[in-house]
């Protein structure tokens, strides 16, 4: 029986931008996604900061969790998103 999609594990990810900013979103696919943001399709913030690299994963058990966890990131100031990046290096 296949997972519903809300039960499908997610990701949470972090971009880091050819301008130098860095973008968090979530996704089922991450490195697909890097490619669609690259693509020109992804999130607007990303289009004219191209190209984008992948920098930060975090596995989560489901959508929900990942949107949660996105939040979270994004309340995080630079600093701490980069000490997030780090761990996982």
């Amino acid at each position: 029986m296949a997972q519903h999609e809300e039960e499908k594990e997610a990701y949470v990810y972090i971009l880091s931008c050819a301008d130098g900013t860095l973008y968090t979103g979530w996704s089922t696919d991450p490195a697909r996604r890097e490619k669609v943001h690259n693509s020109g399709k992804g999130a607007r913030y990303t289009r004219s900061r191209r190209p984008v690299k992948l920098v930060y994963t975090e596995k989560l058990p489901d959508r929900i969790s990942a949107m949660r966890r996105e939040y979270a990131i994004k309340q995080l100031d630079r600093t701490e998103k980069e000490k997030l990046i780090g761990s996982q290096r």
